[in-house]
């Protein structure tokens, strides 16, 4: 199974030089958020792929135009092509803007889902738009990790904690993988391929 990740930058390969075929091979297209609406749309459009989506902190109008086609997976656990996977958007608090959330309501949010993992036996992907503390966030407040996402790999060891919001010009070297136990973590910035159950 083919997986293409994408949060914050829209790809121009994908949108604005789009040609047939980009997307083939593809089974399913995970957004960590910052995107255009109108990006997702278009390419659940001309894909095959379901696309599931969580919101960036910059996703403001989404809930007046959601993209078209795709499903939002906050705050929520959904089993897709066999694939458990979790979605917690948003960043730290740091502006009081949406979809901005501080460390406590982070944690309330994963509290609130801990039935749904137990009902279904832990979890394979969490999509989220902030990163782990210490595992690829940035040394400004605005794009600090959470720590309660520790807690989280820590506790169901998910094979991959994918994540958006550090862009690749925000550090000298963007490190795309890192790991943390049993989990694989991808910052997802512009587009990266995952082959499943492999890396990309």
């Amino acid at each position: 199974m083919k997986l293409l990740l994408i949060s914050d930058r829209e790809s121009e390969c994908l949108w604005d030089y789009y040609q047939p075929g980009h997307l083939d091979g593809i089974d399913l297209i995970l957004s960590c958020g910052d995107l255009h609406s109108q990006y997702l749309s278009f390419l659940v459009t001309m894909g095959s792929a379901p696309l599931l989506y969580v919101h960036g902190n910059h996703d403001k109008t989404y809930d007046q135009h959601p993209p078209e086609g795709c499903r939002c997976v906050e705050d929520s656990l959904v089993t897709v092509q066999g694939l458990r996977i979790l979605g917690l958007g948003g960043s730290i608090l740091y502006s009081g803007g949406p979809h901005q959330y501080t460390e406590r309501q982070m944690a309330r949010r994963i509290q609130r889902l801990a039935f749904q993992l137990w009902r279904a036996g832990g979890v394979d992907i969490v999509l989220a738009h902030a990163p782990m503390e210490g595992y690829g966030d940035g040394e400004d407040y605005a794009h600090r990790g959470f720590s309660c996402f520790l807690h989280l790999v820590d506790k169901y060891r998910p094979r991959y904690f994918i994540h958006g919001h550090v862009h690749a010009n925000y550090v000298a070297r963007l490190e795309r993988v890192r790991q943390r136990g049993e989990t694989t973590i991808i910052n997802a910035y512009e587009r990266y391929t995952l082959d499943w159950p492999g890396r990309g």
